[in-house]
């Protein structure tokens, strides 16, 4: 018989409170594309960080290659074959992409060398990054494609994928999976860990669901339906979300004529963005992560105060040069693409975390009402189903999905005239996802405008009304949900578009050269 790749043998690992593992066995086998499934908080992470050396079992034997091992750090993973891509980076950001990258390999190798390897790398897997970037200067989704090729650089026998198409097009997915079938069959085995059912039943040949910390179940997902899955991963389906006829009222934001030169020498300049969302719709912008997501994010959330007066209104006043804090008392509330950072203070409690966006605790001459807050934070954690230890817990302390939960639940429960949010669901599971997204319909049909940028477009095309494509710091005309196909966004995002129909009907001639 074929000796397994990786082999792990009733695995526990022990927290403070919690059981992240509890006797997991997993198996994968050369040449596998190995799915693991499971919700927030399930262990998923926390069992690879085992096998790349960055976390100790508590109990359980790890084999690679059918040879006992004992991986103590992320370098002797490397030095065995095991390269991992996270979900939460590990990159200096004060270093530029080819330093980074240089970290990790072979110290024989120079600078230069390394560069034009990454170049490669990109252009040959659709990744494009400048290796010369200072990391602090990239958008999340710029700084995966680092992690991801920083990984492919080690030629690794097991390479470790956690949510590694969440910044990609349809087109650039494909293309990625060519690339893992590819390495696959060379004798690449591969852990892929994503909440996207679909691309696990497209890719995988097998799969293993964690619940709790423990196996629930080892399947072949090509003969699982979306449906099966979820049953299996959260016990349920999840609740279709319920689609219902637009009834729009004002305007509440109004975008025209923004253009902003980036105040990062790496960034995107913006160029004649115009924009509006009603009260009552949710209009989505998708693209390709780097193509001035973040700088219209900066102008539209306040970060940025230097769009030109005119240019942004919210609920009717000008808004262009206020303050965060001033547009939050206009009814807008944000949630940023990083959780950890600009999201939440990582070392705060949940409950103290509430006080960047939320004053209603705040009484007179500035005393903090704790039981009140503690009570907001009490309520939202059940509210949505947050897997944290109470409201004193640290915002570190929580999984990435769970702690997306909160900061989403911590502004929708402002009750917002207007919402702006980046990557709602970004490494969500397919339960919370689905509730991330109802609360925002629901909000919606509270007659809130909603504003979401992502790029997941299986979720724009769920929860939007009408979608947008931003390209090269230029934003395409408005389609309706009803006339767009996922083949003409994924166009889009490449930057061109002809004649294109407002969602007035007329006729706009503009076309983006992918070039500029």
């Amino acid at each position: 018989m074929t000796t397994p790749r990786l082999q792990l043998t009733k695995i526990t690992k022990r927290y403070p409170g919690v059981i992240a593992n509890q006797a997991v066995s997993l198996q994968v086998m050369p040449g596998e594309i190995h799915a693991v499934l499971g919700e927030n908080g399930a262990g998923k992470s926390t069992l690879m960080k085992i096998i790349y050396g960055s976390v100790k079992p508590d109990e359980g034997t790890v084999a690679f290659n059918g040879r006992e091992v004992h991986v103590r750090n992320p370098q002797e993973a490397r030095a065995l074959g095991i390269s991992m891509v996270f979900q939460h980076f590990s990159l200096f950001e004060t270093l530029t992409v080819a330093e980074n990258v240089w970290l990790g390999l072979d110290k024989s190798l120079s600078l230069p060398e390394v560069s034009a390897s990454i170049t490669g790398k990109a252009a040959e897997y659709g990744l494009d990054i400048d290796p010369a970037r200072p990391v602090h200067t990239l958008s999340v989704g710029e700084m995966q494609r680092v992690e991801i090729i920083r990984a492919l650089l080690t030629g690794p026998q097991l390479l470790i994928l956690d949510e590694p198409t969440s910044v990609l097009t349809p087109q650039a997915v494909d293309k990625l999976f060519v690339v893992l079938r590819k390495l696959a069959s060379e004798g690449c085995s591969i852990l892929y860990i994503s909440h996207k059912l679909h691309e696990i039943r497209a890719l995988c040949n097998a799969c293993t669901v964690l619940r709790g910390g423990k196996v629930t179940g080892v399947c072949d997902p090509r003969q699982e339906s979306n449906a099966s899955l979820s049953r299996l991963m959260i016990g349920a389906e999840p609740a279709a979300l319920e689609v219902r006829e637009v009834k729009t009222g004002a305007v509440v934001l109004n975008v025209q004529r923004l253009s902003m030169t980036s105040g990062d020498p790496f960034g995107t300049d913006l160029h004649a963005i115009a924009l509006s969302v009603r009260a009552g719709e949710v209009v989505g912008i998708a693209g390709v992560s780097g193509n001035g997501q973040s700088e219209l994010l900066f102008a539209l959330s306040g970060e940025d105060r230097g769009a030109p007066v005119g240019s942004i209104q919210v609920g009717g006043k000008e808004a262009s040069q206020l303050s965060p804090g001033k547009r939050r008392k206009l009814g807008l509330h944000f949630v940023p693409e990083e959780r950890l950072g600009r999201g939440a203070v990582p070392t705060l409690s949940l409950a103290q975390n509430l006080l960047l966006t939320r004053r209603d605790a705040v009484g007179a001459g500035g005393w903090l009402g704790l039981k009140t807050l503690k009570a907001q934070a009490v309520e939202i954690i059940g509210q949505y189903n947050v897997k944290a230890n109470g409201p004193a817990a640290a915002a570190k302390s929580l999984s990435g999905g769970n702690l997306q939960k909160f900061i989403v639940g911590r502004e929708i429960e402002a009750k917002p005239t207007l919402l702006i949010v980046s990557q709602p669901t970004w490494g969500v599971d397919v339960g919370a996802s689905a509730q991330i997204r109802g609360e925002m319909l629901a909000l919606r049909d509270a007659g809130c405008a909603v504003l979401v940028v992502s790029e997941e477009l299986d979720e724009l095309f769920e929860i939007c009304d009408r979608m947008h494509v931003i390209a090269k710091g230029r934003l395409s005309p408005s389609l309706d949900r009803a006339d767009a196909t996922i083949e003409k966004i994924g166009e889009w995002m490449s930057g061109l578009w002809d004649d294109a129909p407002d969602h007035h009907g007329n006729q706009v001639k503009e076309r983006v050269d992918a070039a500029t």
